[in-house]
């Protein structure tokens, strides 16, 4: 298998110096003639005056032809901005189809448009920022090629206004927010519409429709008359107030105050290199997890939400892969609070990225949690036209720790390191993509086995798609910053898909997917394998269906609750083996009423069984209010001491804009496994941009008796100073 991918490495090789595809695509922008006001209307001189992008390519539905619904697009800069004015017509009469005015929409339930703009021509990372019809802002950072992290935030402004035939989208994004090389004249942009009534997603370059409209491999090119030149001096200071109050009841009825001040210094060193600082920082405006019901073996994961640590963080939290992950920052200030921190990140040249950063964490004296230190450092070399080979190194460091005599709590490791190197393949044309890992750890007991080797290849045709990974990871290896579930393993993962299009007026594309995952100890015997067999069926409304069956073997490796409840284990070393089948479908995202609905039904441990059921439920009062109810509930029936258990888990979401600048949201969740309910609400006033008023609400309760655990209010204050 390792002879394979590596050899298959070297085949897909001759596509890597292509020149970019749509190179020849160019969009020439000038210097305004004029001031630019931001109102969503086209009026101005230096507009008039501007190259306009049109005759954009369908994508979706069909990607042979030019797209039907008319978009107009114009950019222009001045000494502090880029402007961008967006011309969106109507194909069809009826209004416009959003969620909401909520920030970073999703972006398939929307009529929307959107930038992509590769600043270093890279095809690899950059910037995104659009708004749907209605108002509501996206901004996000671009990163593999075609992924939009869109917890990232920053400044700028923007403005859409409706008229009868059109809706026009109208931003000035600062130059001091996005990070670029000073001096050169060529960026790799592109331009996406959704237009819902129709269906339709079109893209001002031609893009295969297997691949998102934000793959930079197709990306054209903005020519500048007079290449950009960093925007003087580029400090911000984000200092935060906080105030609040928490109520914990569970064991005793004790209220404690907060009263907390910090703050983050971001300093441009260079345009394209970014120094951040945080002093005292505090996170809880941040959006809760969405919580499952967990039966699986394995730690969970949950995605960093966390603003200081998103800016190029796809150099450490991506580097691997999802359930190998050397670097997870969301173990930084889990059990401790972070006393401060700095990064230093973005690109040296054309070539060359860099990420580095210092945390420190305090000490937590009732827990015997030490002082630690992390520290991690990312090189990352662009080779051929896409592909990259990175370095990553990470340093965790307990300092001045010592465990007390008798002392029968968890005890932490003095250090704990890792070196990884990693090569990212990335073809010209996009449809071959691979990757080769190595990592090793290193502790202060000297463990056997205690690295990582894994690779895979993946060609993405418009028809087939097909796909191999291998994964080693040592008994040995450890990574206590990272989020490596299991060790002592070998894993294969085969898939192969097949899409059909036929000519009828309802169904888009429709095709079988095949898949199998094995595991196996490091000498070769047998302990998991699933196999699944899909048909999906995607319709032309946005709709969507699969269908599948599954079969399942797993040999436990240690003992296992199979309800996950604290209840008795199944022993190690007992096999397991079951059948079951499911299905999917998510309806239209046209209609003010959508839904989700997925079920399963098949075997489960010890000759049980398991029926799962789980819906979202969404209505939307466009644009000011959008529902969501998410529900999900599981059915297990096993023998004896197990016997019968049915967990709920259930969350509706109310989403209130008033504006695009003031948001009210409350979340709730009764998760039956974890007896517990919890609500969360936040209400956010975006009073200027990147700066905002916070007030969060949040409390546990039992659910039987609807007693209180803990109730906690935080009021915070955050304004972005621009220096």
């Amino acid at each position: 298998m390792r002879t394979l991918i590596v050899f298959s490495f070297l085949f897909v090789s001759v596509t890597l110096f292509d020149q970019k595809r749509n190179a020849g695509y160019q969009l020439a922008i000038k210097r305004a003639s004029s001031a630019i006001v931001i109102d969503g209307v086209l009026n101005e001189p230096a507009w008039l005056e501007s190259a306009t992008a049109s005759d954009f390519f369908m994508v979706l539905p069909m990607d042979t032809s030019k797209a039907q619904v008319k978009t107009d697009v114009k950019l222009t800069y001045d000494e502090d901005n880029l402007y961008l004015i967006a011309i969106c017509y109507h194909a069809l009469p009826g209004p416009y189809i959003v969620e909401s005015l909520r920030r970073d929409f999703a972006f398939g339930k929307n009529d929307n448009f959107l930038l992509f703009m590769d600043t270093f021509d890279d095809q690899t990372n950059g910037f995104s920022f659009g708004a749907n019809a209605a108002g509501a802002q996206w901004d996000g950072l671009m990163y593999e090629g075609s992924k939009v992290d869109l917890n990232w935030d920053n400044q700028w402004t923007s403005v859409v206004k409706n008229y009868d035939d059109k809706w026009i989208f109208e931003a000035a994004i600062p130059f001091k927010t996005i990070r670029f090389k000073e001096g050169m004249n060529t960026w790799g942009i592109n331009f996406s519409r959704l237009d819902l009534k129709t269906t339709e997603k079109s893209s001002w370059t031609p893009v295969p429709r297997q691949f998102p409209t934000a793959s930079l491999a197709f990306s054209g090119t903005l020519v500048w008359d007079t290449p950009p030149k960093k925007a003087g001096a580029n400090i911000s200071v984000i200092p935060y107030l906080l105030g609040g109050i928490t109520q914990n009841r569970e064991n005793i009825n004790q209220t404690t105050h907060r009263a907390e001040a910090g703050v983050d210094v971001k300093v441009a060193v260079t345009s394209s290199l970014n120094l951040d600082l945080t002093v005292n920082p505090d996170f809880s405006q941040v959006d809760v997890d969405r919580q499952v019901t967990n039966l699986d073996r394995f730690e969970l994961f949950f995605p960093e939400r966390r603003q200081f640590f998103l800016e190029n963080g796809d150099m450490f939290n991506n580097f691997g892969y999802t359930t190998i992950r050397p670097f997870f920052s969301r173990r930084i200030g889990l059990a401790a609070p972070i006393q401060a921190g700095a990064r230093l990140s973005g690109k040296l040249d054309k070539n060359w990225r860099i990420a580095a950063m210092n945390m420190q964490t305090g000490k937590v004296e009732e827990e015997n949690i030490p002082a630690q230190n992390f520290s991690v450092v990312a090189l990352q070399r662009k080779v051929f036209a896409r592909s990259n080979v990175g370095l990553l190194m990470i340093n965790k460091e307990s300092l001045n720790y010592a465990v007390p005599d008798n002392f029968t709590g968890t005890i932490y490791s003095k250090f704990n390191r890792n070196m990884g190197l990693e090569y990212n393949l990335a073809s010209a044309n996009n449809k071959w993509l691979g990757k080769a890992l190595l990592l090793k750890s290193f502790t202060p007991q000297k463990q056997s086995d205690d690295f990582v080797y894994s690779g895979h290849l993946q060609y993405a045709g418009r028809k087939f798609q097909i796909s191999n990974q291998y994964e080693f990871v040592g008994n040995g290896y450890t990574a206590e910053v990272g989020y490596v579930p299991r060790n002592n393993y070998v894993r294969i993962n085969p898939q192969i898909s097949y899409l059909f299009f036929p000519k009828g007026k309802h169904v888009l594309s429709h095709g079988p997917k095949l898949a199998t995952s094995i595991f196996f100890t490091p000498d070769y015997k047998q302990t998991d394998s699933e196999t699944y067999l899909a048909y999906n069926i995607n319709f032309r409304n946005l709709s969507t269906l699969v269908l599948w069956v599954a079969n399942d073997y797993v040999k436990l490796l240690r003992p296992f609750d199979p309800t996950n409840f604290n209840l008795d284990s199944l022993a190690a070393g007992t096999e397991h083996r079951w059948q079951a089948v499911g299905g999917e479908f998510s309806s239209k995202p046209q209609s003010r009423f959508t839904y989700s609905l997925s079920a399963r039904y098949g075997g489960y441990f010890a000759e049980g069984t398991r029926a799962f059921f789980s819906s979202e439920l969404g209505y939307r009062f466009q644009p000011y209010v959008s529902f969501v109810l998410s529900s999900s509930y599981n059915d297990i029936r096993l023998p004896q001491p197990w016997g019968r258990h049915t967990f709920w888990l259930v969350g509706p979401r109310l989403d209130v804009t008033f504006t695009n600048k003031i948001f009210f949201t409350t979340f709730l969740q009764y998760n039956e496994q974890r007896n517990n309910i919890n609500l969360n609400t936040r209400f956010q006033w975006r009073y200027r941009p990147a700066s905002d008023l916070f007030v969060v609400y949040t409390d546990n309760y039992l659910p039987n008796t609807l007693m209180a655990k803990n109730h906690a209010l935080v009021l915070k204050f955050t304004y972005w100073w621009n220096i």
